[in-house]
């Protein structure tokens, strides 16, 4: 028997602890970008490439999923201000726009799964034209950035010019070293993957509502392939919640998902 979904806790009756970023997990989120971005030009420079390309694989990977995810969110207790010029930064690190992801993920999560959603333009197609949004996504999101997030519209232009500017640099730079040329190449090809993973893969546009329109996923396998940030339902339910709290606050609402008939999909175990 269905719950009656009305009755699905808030956050208040969830726990407002799940709201909380304590100093060193906060310190810890601010920080990895500049860590492994550090690692990697310190093992680039030492000609130790897999580690290198190993730091950049983790670099992609916190920025849009982690830090820059909870910067965009605001989840970390930040002024507007640091968070703005954060959020920036540590985009411009994977030669992306903060303020554009911004408004676009914003605008997802009060429009999906509209087809105006640009962020989640993937998840209506097929599993091959998410894989070929990916050599676009970047600057279709830029675009409609430009033209739909007034506010941000600085922060937006800027980071735009920053993005060139680094790409013109690189190039530059390509015939004295190629470590900065590698760099931007590796985290540009980082980011085309990220339609696939973050839209086409976690969401279902034709759910009934919000509660199957976005999978949940649970399981040690799934846990490891997706580095424990497997929690995209949570999410979308609960978006003010920091990633660092993300699996208390699956396994707090695992028993109301239950009631409401979502069933978790499970990779083997």
């Amino acid at each position: 028997m269905i719950q009656n979904r009305t009755s699905f806790p808030n956050i208040h009756q969830l726990g407002t602890d799940l709201l909380d970023v304590g100093l060193w997990q906060k310190s810890l989120t601010i920080a990895y970008p500049f860590l492994w971005c550090g690692a990697y030009f310190s093992f680039a420079s030492c000609g130790y490439w897999p580690l290198a390309v190993t730091s950049l694989v983790c670099l992609s990977f916190v920025t849009y999923g982690s830090t820059s995810h909870d910067l965009v969110h605001r989840n970390l207790g930040l002024s507007k201000r640091v968070n703005d010029v954060f959020l920036s930064v540590v985009e411009l690190l994977a030669i992306r726009s903060g303020h554009a992801y911004q408004a676009a993920h914003l605008h997802h999560h009060a429009v999906f799964p509209h087809t105006d959603d640009v962020e989640a333009t993937a998840a209506h197609r097929s599993f091959l034209g998410a894989v070929f949004e990916g050599f676009v996504f970047q600057i279709r999101i830029w675009m409609w950035a430009l033209g739909n997030a007034a506010q941000s519209r600085t922060w937006i232009i800027c980071e735009g010019i920053a993005c060139l500017l680094i790409l013109g640099i690189a190039t530059i730079t390509y015939p004295l070293s190629p470590i900065l040329p590698v760099y931007v190449t590796l985290m540009v090809m980082g980011s085309w993957i990220i339609p696939l993973v973050t839209s086409y893969l976690p969401h279902h546009p034709q759910g009934e509502d919000e509660f199957f329109q976005t999978r949940a996923f649970r399981g040690v396998m799934a846990s490891i392939l997706a580095i424990d940030h497997l929690y995209h339902l949570e999410h979308h339910l609960f978006p003010a919640v920091p990633h660092v709290n993300w699996p208390r606050l699956a396994k707090r609402l695992d028993p109301h998902l239950a009631k409401v008939g979502v069933k978790p999909i499970v990779f083997w175990f």
